[in-house]
C-alpha cells in the first residue's frame, strides 16, 4: 500500500505513480467512480481515468450514485457516465479506481459493483483521506485530484489530446475557484497553461461555469441572501436552504454551486456556512475559511471531511439544531 502527499519525497511519489500506472496495465476491464453528488473535479477525474484506461488499451466503465451536473455536460464523454441511482448494473468488477472520495462512504450505493476481494486504486487529494483502497495515489498538496492525474499521465508518457486536457483544464478551474484560490500554484498554473495548448477554451469554460446562471439558481440564491446571518463579532455567517425551495424554484443540486461564498466573501467574515435541508430531514452543511479556521477538522467532527478552507458533513438535526451545534463549533474552533 502506498500513499504519497505533500510531505513525500519527489521519489516517493514517483514510486507511488509508478504503482498506479502498473495497476492500470494490468487488468483488462475496470470500474471508475467518483463520489456522491459529483462536482467538476469529481466528474473530470472520472473522465480522465476513463479516457487513460482507453489509451492504455483496456476497457472502463463509468458509474456514479447520481446523474452528471448538467453543466458538465459540455464534456462528451460525461455522457457516458452511468446513474448507478436510475440504471443500475449487475455486473461485478474485481479493478476499481475511485477518484476525489475523501472515504470510502464516498462512493455510495456503487460500492455494489464491487467484486469480493476487489482490487482497488484509491487517487484523491483530500487530507482527510484514510488511503482506504489496495493501492492508493495520494497527494494532499494536490489543488485537485485532476492534478493527480495529469502527473500521472505525464509519467506514463502519453500525450494529452484536447478531450483529455478540457477534462484536466475543468477539474483544475472548478476547485481553485477559477484560480482564485490558496491552492492555485505553480504547479496548478502550469498545467493549466499546457491544456491550454491543447486547444482548450479556458475563456468559454470560465464563463459556462463560473458567471452563467440559470434561472433556478438565480430564484435560490434570492432566498438563500435572504436568511444570511452573523455571529455576534462577524466572524461566521451563514444562510440555509429548504427542501421546500429547491421544490419551488425548481432548483437541483448542481444549483447550490458557490451560494456559500456569499457568506464567506463578506469582509470581515472568518467562516462561512451553507445548511442545506434534504428530502428526509437531513441537513447537508457546506463549510468554507478564510484560514483562520481548519473546517476539515470541524467537518471530521460530524463525520465529514474535506479541506483546511472547504468541507462538509451531513447531521441528522433539525435545521435549527444544526445551526446552533455546527456553529457553535466553529465559534469554539475560531477561538482556539
Amino acid at each position: 500500500m502506498t500513499a504519497a502527499n505533500g510531505a513525500s519525497s519527489p521519489d516517493a511519489y514517483r514510486a507511488s505513480l509508478k504503482e498506479a500506472l502498473d495497476f492500470l496495465r494490468e487488468g483488462s476491464r475496470y470500474l471508475v467512480v467518483a463520489h456522491v453528488q459529483p462536482d467538476g473535479d469529481a466528474i473530470s477525474s472520472t473522465l480522465v481515468v476513463g479516457w487513460l484506461l482507453r489509451q492504455l488499451g483496456k476497457e472502463a466503465v463509468l458509474v456514479n450514485e447520481g446523474a452528471v451536473p448538467a453543466r458538465l455536460l459540455f464534456m462528451d464523454a460525461a455522457a457516458s457516465v452511468v446513474n448507478h441511482g436510475k440504471q443500475p448494473l449487475e455486473e461485478k468488477f474485481d479493478r476499481v479506481v475511485a477518484v476525489d472520495c475523501a472515504d470510502f462512504r464516498r462512493i455510495g450505493t456503487v460500492k455494489d459493483l464491487f467484486a469480493d476481494g476487489a482490487k482497488l486504486l484509491n487517487v484523491d487529494h483530500h487530507p482527510t483521506n484514510d488511503a482506504f483502497g489496495t493501492h492508493n495515489l495520494i497527494r494532499v498538496d494536490a489543488a485537485a485530484t485532476v492534478e493527480i492525474l495529469h502527473d500521472l499521465i505525464e509519467f506514463a508518457g502519453i500525450p494529452f489530446d484536447r478531450e483529455a486536457a478540457t477534462a484536466v483544464y475543468t477539474g483544475l478551474m472548478t476547485d481553485t475557484g477559477g484560480f482564485r484560490y490558496s491552492n492555485t500554484t505553480p504547479r496548478v498554473m502550469q498545467a493549466a497553461s499546457r491544456m491550454l495548448a491543447e486547444d482548450v477554451p479556458g475563456h468559454w469554460i470560465a464563463n459556462h461555469l463560473l458567471e452563467r446562471m440559470t434561472k433556478p439558481q438565480l430564484l435560490l440564491l434570492q432566498r438563500g441572501l435572504s436568511r444570511l446571518a452573523f455571529s455576534d463579532d462577524n466572524r461566521i455567517a451563514w444562510l440555509f436552504v429548504t427542501y421546500a425551495d429547491m421544490a419551488e424554484t425548481g432548483a437541483v443540486g448542481d444549483d447550490l454551486e458557490g451560494l456559500v461564498n456569499y457568506a464567506l466573501n463578506v469582509e470581515g467574515v472568518e467562516v462561512g456556512i451553507l445548511f442545506k435541508e434534504t428530502e428526509n430531514g437531513e441537513v447537508k452543511v457546506s463549510m468554507r475559511s478564510s484560514g483562520k479556521a481548519d473546517v476539515a477538522a470541524i467537518a471530521q467532527s460530524f463525520g465529514g471531511g474535506g479541506h483546511v478552507r472547504a468541507a462538509g458533513c451531513r447531521l441528522q438535526h433539525g435545521m435549527d439544531a444544526a445551526i446552533a451545534t455546527v456553529v457553535q463549533t466553529v465559534r469554539e474552533a475560531l477561538d482556539r
